[in-house]
């Protein structure tokens, strides 16, 4: 089992982990990591993008001109696609982007990631992460005690709303209870923390 430092707010070495080797010691599946992030990107696709074809557009009832003697190309409508202002070939219309992939293919993704985490040094384990007061310097200074970047994605066991508004205001950084963290938010940002209890609440949900 890969084991890791636990750190308290203050950046202090309080101890040591041993991580569970289906969550954090995967193999690395980049297919289904990358089929993953596809999936979570097209289903937040809002899907109402809308232009209007030829036989929409407004006006252009009447043909333009004679068909022959003008020497000009023959002309049915001046809402045709060539001309300013006529349709859009093809136009796009609203559609519903979102589908379904295989839950193992998701899990095989999330595990691929923590791993990825934990092999690149990207993991910080808190021993635990209380606020007294809604203060973002709070929140600032325990992310650079603990050396973590503003980009950090701080997962939590349960919800903490002194916590979540506290680092909500930092650029860069999310607050997610372990229950809902995804392939896509892991990726997105340079450093996970993740406190003890967060890392038992991973256990028992998705294991």
């Amino acid at each position: 089992m890969p084991k890791v430092e636990v750190l308290n707010i203050k950046g202090e070495n309080v101890g040591e982990i041993e991580l569970n080797e289906t969550l954090f010691a995967a193999e690395i599946a980049e297919t289904a990591v990358y089929d993953t992030v596809k999936n979570q990107l097209a289903n937040k696709r809002q899907g109402t993008q809308s232009a209007k074809t030829r036989a929409e557009v407004r006006g252009g009832g009447r043909k333009p001109f004679r068909q022959k003697g003008t020497g000009r190309a023959r002309q049915g409508s001046i809402r045709a696609p060539h001309y300013t202002g006529g349709g859009i070939v093809f136009a796009p219309k609203p559609r519903d982007y979102s589908y379904k992939i295989p839950k193992k293919m998701r899990r095989k993704a999330l595990y691929s990631v923590l791993t990825s985490k934990v092999n690149d040094n990207e993991l910080i384990v808190l021993d635990e992460l209380k606020l007294d007061s809604y203060k973002t310097k709070e929140a600032n200074e325990i992310l650079n005690n603990i050396n973590a970047n503003k980009k950090a994605y701080v997962v939590i066991a349960e919800n903490d709303d002194k916590v979540y508004r506290s680092f909500r205001n930092i650029e860069g950084c999310n607050v997610e209870k372990a229950n809902l963290i995804n392939v896509y938010d892991l990726l997105r940002h340079d450093k996970l923390v993740i406190t003890k209890d967060a890392i038992n609440k991973l256990e028992e949900v998705f294991i």
